[in-house]
């Protein structure tokens, strides 16, 4: 931990826990930021899926029965 970090860390102690929350959960959502890239990725995953599905080459099975085969229950 930097002398920078440390530092703020001792301010941020010195808040109200309501304040210490708020932070903290700003903190979090900073760290949560969705990638452009990642998306068009799944985006591109699903419509291919799809495009399989409905040209016969990949079939579906109910979730009853792929939960089944993972052996959990639905």
């Amino acid at each position: 931990m930097t002398t920078l970090v440390k530092s703020i860390l001792k301010d941020a102690l010195r808040l109200s826990p309501n304040d210490r929350a708020a932070l903290v959960e700003s903190l979090i959502g900073s760290l949560d930021q969705p990638d452009p890239s990642v998306d068009a990725l799944w985006v591109q995953e699903a419509q291919d899926r799809i495009a399989a599905y409905h040209s016969g080459e990949l079939t579906a099975i109910d979730a009853k029965t792929a939960f089944s085969d993972l052996g959990q229950p639905l």
